[in-house]
């Protein structure tokens, strides 16, 4: 090959690597939406918010009966399904899938609150507490105690155990405790928006629970549930396919009742 030759081909390699469109990441390619990863401790997280989404709580459909997964409730939505930014199981549940605590669900009480303090399961884990929307949108977390019913709650969800309450971490929890597994939750942003999370993998409650304090910057937070934690984000094609989900926190793009 002669020298011309040689710099010609050379050249043309030069311009076809300049040219080349740059490989994506995994996150570099996700589209925008409410939902994104961070990595905290070692591991893996997903946070939803949205401050112009109107929150409510699914439970039940016209029959009564639990939808249970994210498929049954986006058959149920209908064309409103298309309004949906994200949605997140959202508290304790018994066998059928109907809410052990309280639940508020479009001002309408559907469960009164439950003020038993011993007994089995995470919900029992003292304190537990309640994340609440009020009808102008304000949102709160607070303790069961602390809880004072009023008629303009719109929403309202009991869990347990509390994450963080006032800015520290649950003294139940150990830092970095044996018991695992993929959890979610919700706090209340500096903002005062909410932001909820959601584990990749499993975690203890001493993680999870800085997540939202040291990572979150919430003040208070709430553990919504473990092992069957589920996410639907939409923008991202993510729908877990869990089937024996209780109630469902939604969040609509919509800002109309």
């Amino acid at each position: 090959m002669n020298g011309a030759m040689h710099n010609a081909l050379l050249f043309l390699v030069l311009l076809l690597t300049a040219c080349k469109r740059p490989e994506t990441t995994a996150a570099a390619a996700a589209v925008e939406g409410p939902c994104r990863s961070v990595m905290f401790e070692g591991e893996r997280f997903t946070i939803c918010r949205d401050p112009a989404a109107r929150l409510e709580l699914h439970v039940a459909g016209r029959d009564g009966r639990p939808y249970r997964s994210f498929a049954a409730l986006e058959q149920v939505l209908g064309k409103r399904a298309a309004s949906v930014r994200f949605a997140m199981n959202a508290g304790m549940f018994d066998v059928d899938g109907n809410p052990i605590g309280l639940a508020i669900a479009g001002g309408q009480p559907l469960k009164a609150l439950n003020t038993r303090i011993k007994g089995g399961g995470n919900f029992h884990l003292q304190p537990n507490g309640v994340f609440l929307v009020h009808a102008d949108g304000k949102a709160e977390i607070v303790t069961t105690p602390a809880y004072t019913a009023a008629p303009d709650i719109a929403l309202a969800t009991q869990s347990g155990p509390m994450l963080v309450i006032a800015g520290q971490v649950n003294p139940r929890f150990s830092p970095d405790g044996t018991s695992r597994y993929v959890r979610n939750g919700v706090g209340i942003g500096p903002d005062g928006v909410p932001v909820f999370a959601i584990s990749d993998g499993a975690v203890s409650f001493g993680k999870f629970a800085r997540l939202f304090r040291d990572e979150l910057k919430t003040r208070d937070a709430l553990y919504l549930d473990g092992s069957v934690s589920s996410l639907w984000d939409p923008a991202n094609g993510r729908m877990d396919s869990f089937s024996g989900l209780g109630p469902m926190i939604v969040a609509f793009g919509e800002r109309a009742p």
